[in-house]
């Protein structure tokens, strides 16, 4: 028993010293749909948040360890037919995949079971939103129209056929890489983001998810960027699995930090 809890400790102590666990926040975020008429202002706590997307180095080493996840092994309930898809083999990357790519092709699934592999949790919505929030130069740049625009040009180009490495940009106010201008991230609680809201009927969920007429009720119409996070992650299953997905861990924080 004590080795295995050791060996535990080792484990997340590496992997944290690999990508380690950066202070964000705390701050108010105006949410495109406020939970309530009540709270459209959201105060989110600090947190921590890993500094960059998971790696394929990082998630190869989680599978090695954890066989249950590979994609040989790993039960259809968890993730789709595509998951890891990228790989040479179930244990293997392949010339063609950088170890410090982004890992991708992974579901919301394994990506949790990862974090908790690692002592962590993958971050809520409103956590993700806030950390995201942050250009190179300040804490919220949300009213900055021209980094807005940088965004959205992001989301406009198709993907491409092979992703970078992370860390290819400069970190953002909080020290974190590539929130921006990589790959989507899964947060923890993706399928429930508008559930929450009880500002609109549940029969308009399909078209806050997929169009821009769902924007009506909207608190920040004028965030586009948010409002496509919001509907590309509303749009998912836990299962599911796309060449542009990833995630990151995240943390409460730390007391004395």
């Amino acid at each position: 028993m004590i080795w295995l809890i050791l060996s535990l400790m080792l484990t997340q102590e590496r992997a944290l010293t690999e990508n380690p666990m950066i202070l964000a926040g705390p701050g108010i975020l105006r949410p495109f749909y406020p939970p309530s008429e009540s709270e459209k202002e959201i105060k989110v706590e600090a947190f921590e948040l890993q500094q960059h997307a998971v790696t394929n180095a990082e998630f190869l080493k989680f599978v090695m360890e954890k066989p249950k996840w590979r994609r040989d092994k790993v039960s259809p309930l968890f993730v789709d037919s595509t998951y890891l898809s990228l790989w040479e083999s179930p244990t293997r990357l392949g010339k063609q995949i950088s170890p410090k790519q982004p890992v991708v092709f992974v579901s919301w699934f394994a990506a949790k079971a990862y974090c908790e592999s690692i002592g962590a949790r993958l971050p809520t919505h409103f956590e993700w939103e806030l950390a995201a929030a942050a250009s190179e130069a300040q804490a919220d740049s949300r009213s900055d129209m021209t980094w807005r625009q940088k965004i959205l040009d992001w989301y406009g180009k198709p993907a491409p056929e092979r992703l970078p490495n992370v860390m290819g940009n400069k970190p953002n106010f909080w020290g974190l890489y590539d929130l921006h201008g990589l790959i989507w991230e899964w947060v923890q609680d993706f399928n429930s983001i508008l559930l929450s809201s009880d500002s609109r009927e549940a029969g308009k969920l399909d078209q806050a998810k997929f169009c821009g007429a769902g924007a009506i009720g909207a608190s920040e119409t004028d965030d586009y960027p948010s409002f496509m996070r919001l509907g590309f992650l509303s749009s998912l299953e836990a299962a599911y699995t796309t060449k542009t997905l990833g995630f990151r861990c995240a943390k409460d924080r730390m007391k004395g930090k």
